[in-house]
C-alpha cells in the first residue's frame, strides 16, 4: 500500500467485517462485491449511497416500506398519522412474535454474527422507549426500566450504568417489561395533540440541544423499525419459517 494510507490498493479484504465504523465518502473502483452486505441505519439521512453511478438509497427505502408495510408511516408529523404508525408497528411485531414462539427452544437467546439476541433486542427497545419517551419527553426522574439494554454509547456519555440490572432476565420477563413500553407510547399517542407535539424538549442524550416531542416520537419509530428489521435478519438466519 503506497500514498495514501488510507487507499487499499490491490487489497484482498475478502470475509472483512466492518462493525460501528465510518465508512462516509470511501470510494471503491474495479471492486468484487459478490455477496457484499451493507447494513447502514441512517442511509437516508446521509444523503446518499451510489453503485456504478445509481444512487440506490431512494430504491432501498422503497423496498424495505414494500418488505415491511406500515413501515412508510415512520415519518408521520400529526396525532392522527402517529397513532395510525404506531399501530401498524404493533401489528407488525405481534406477527414476529408469533413466529419466534413457533421456532425451537433457546431461538430468543441465539445470537447471530455476535448481534443482539431477540430477547436483547426487545430489550433495548424497553431502554429506548424510557430514553425517548420516559426521560425526553415526559421527563421522568427515573425513567428507565432495570430490564432495559443499554449501548456501549450510554456508559461513554457518563450514564449511570447501575440503573440496569446485570442480571440475565427470563424470556417472560421481557415480554411483560416490553408490553408495559408498547402501551406507554399507544397511551401517550391516545391523547397528544398538535401543541404537544411541537413542544420542545432537551435532548435526552445531550440536553444541551432541543428536540420537539415530534422528533423524540419520530426517533422511536426509527427505533423500532430498524431493531425489527434486524431481528428479522437474524431470525431468517437462524432458519425459522416464515
Amino acid at each position: 500500500m503506497d500514498g495514501d494510507p488510507r487507499e487499499f490498493r490491490g487489497r484482498d479484504l475478502r470475509g472483512a467485517r466492518f462493525v460501528e465504523s465510518d465508512l462516509s465518502g470511501a470510494v471503491m473502483r474495479g471492486v468484487l462485491v459478490q455477496g457484499m452486505d451493507i447494513e447502514a441505519p441512517w442511509l437516508v439521512e446521509a444523503g446518499g449511497l451510489t453503485v456504478n453511478g445509481v444512487d440506490v438509497v431512494a430504491f432501498v427505502d422503497a423496498e424495505l416500506d414494500r418488505r415491511f408495510p406500515g413501515r412508510e408511516l415512520r415519518g408521520s408529523t400529526t396525532p392522527q398519522g402517529l397513532r395510525r404508525a404506531w399501530a401498524a408497528l404493533e401489528r407488525t411485531w405481534v406477527g414476529t412474535l408469533d413466529r419466534v414462539e413457533a421456532m425451537p427452544a433457546g431461538t430468543v437467546d441465539a445470537r447471530v454474527a455476535g448481534e443482539w439476541s431477540f430477547a436483547q433486542t426487545l430489550r433495548h427497545l424497553v431502554m429506548a422507549t424510557d430514553m425517548w419517551l420516559g426521560r425526553g419527553v415526559l421527563r421522568l426522574e427515573r425513567p428507565f426500566h432495570p430490564l432495559g439494554l443499554a449501548d456501549h454509547s450510554m456508559a461513554e456519555d457518563g450514564e449511570d450504568m447501575s440503573v440496569f440490572s446485570t442480571a440475565t432476565p427470563t424470556y417472560a420477563q421481557v415480554l411483560s417489561a416490553r408490553a408495559e413500553r408498547v402501551a406507554m407510547v399507544r397511551d401517550y399517542l391516545c391523547d397528544v395533540t398538535e401543541e404537544v407535539l411541537a413542544e420542545e424538549r432537551p435532548n435526552p442524550h445531550d440536553p444541551a440541544f432541543a428536540e420537539t416531542v415530534g422528533q423524540c416520537l419520530g426517533t422511536i419509530l426509527e427505533e423500532e423499525w430498524e431493531h425489527h428489521r434486524y431481528a428479522v435478519r437474524d431470525l431468517d438466519a437462524l432458519g425459522s419459517p416464515h
